[in-house]
C-alpha cells in the first residue's frame, strides 16, 4: 500500500493514529512516518529525509517554510497542546495550584520522567520551570530523560520508583496505557503550545498529504482533537 510519509512532533502521534482509517477510506494511502522531538525531526526535513506532511510547532514550521522546505500555501494550524504533568495509573492524582505546589511535588518524586530537554518542545520547558523553581541542581541525579514524551511516559508506566512522575504534553499522556493526566502546570509555569501541519516542499505526495491536513484541522475532527488532547 502506498503511504503518506509524516515526520511530526510527538504531540500528533494520537491525533495521526485516530485518522489513518479515515484516511485510507478517503485515498487509499496509509500513513507512516516518525514522530518524534520537534527539533530531531525538523533536522530529519533538514537531511532530506523523505517526507510529505510535517506537524510541528506553529513557530518552527514557520521557520521551515522559510527555509523553503514547507509549502507555506499548505500551512495550517492544528490545535494547541499544554504541558501537563502524569503519574502511573495506579498512584494518586497530583493537584498543583501554584509554584510552591510544584516545587513541593517536584521535590517528593524519586523519578522524574520527561522528554529531550535539547530538543524537545516540554523537554525545553521542565528544564526551564526547573530553572525557574531554583531546584535544578537538586533534582538532576532523579531526572529520567528519554529521545521523546511517549518513551517517557512508557517509562513512567513501568517505573518500580516509589514516588514517580511525568511531565511531557498532554496528548503524548493520554495516549500512553498505564498512566494518567494528573494536571496542568500552574500559572507562570504553564506552556501551552500551538502545532502546525504543512506540506513538504519535496512532497512525493503532495495531494494526499494536503488532504490528510484538511482531516486532521476539520471541523467534524473537533471531537477527537479534543479526546486525544488538543484544544482549539
Amino acid at each position: 500500500m502506498t503511504t503518506v510519509n509524516i515526520l511530526s512532533g510527538g504531540a500528533a502521534q494520537g491525533l495521526v493514529r485516530g485518522i489513518t482509517d479515515a484516511f485510507k477510506a478517503q485515498t487509499g494511502f496509509g500513513i507512516d512516518g516518525e514522530f518524534g522531538a520537534v527539533g530531531v525531526m525538523a533536522d530529519k526535513l533538514r537531511a532530506s529525509t523523505p517526507a510529505d506532511l510535517v506537524i510541528l510547532t506553529q513557530a518552527l514550521l514557520a521557520k521551515l517554510a522559510e527555509e523553503e522546505l514547507i509549502t507555506p500555501s499548505s500551512i495550517a494550524d492544528v490545535g494547541r497542546v499544554e504541558t501537563a504533568l502524569a503519574v502511573r495509573s495506579r498512584d494518586p492524582k497530583v493537584t498543583v495550584r501554584t509554584e510552591a505546589d510544584l516545587r513541593e511535588v517536584l521535590r517528593s518524586a524519586d523519578a522524574i520522567y520527561v522528554p529531550d530537554t535539547k530538543a524537545s518542545t516540554a523537554g525545553q520547558h521542565v528544564a526551564k520551570v526547573l530553572d525557574q523553581l531554583g531546584i535544578a541542581y537538586e533534582v538532576a541525579s532523579r531526572l529520567k530523560i528519554f529521545p521523546n514524551g511517549a518513551t517517557a511516559m512508557r517509562e513512567l508506566a513501568s517505573s518500580t520508583a516509589t514516588r514517580p512522575i511525568g511531565c511531557t504534553q498532554a496528548t503524548e499522556i493520554i495516549a500512553t496505557d498505564g498512566i494518567a493526566l494528573s494536571g496542568s502546570l500552574p500559572p507562570g509555569c504553564e506552556l501551552v503550545t500551538m502545532y502546525t501541519a504543512g506540506v513538504a516542499a519535496r512532497a512525493a505526495h503532495p495531494k494526499e498529504a494536503a488532504a490528510l491536513i484538511a482531516l486532521l484541522t476539520g471541523a467534524d475532527r473537533k471531537e477527537l482533537r479534543q479526546r486525544v488532547g488538543f484544544a482549539g
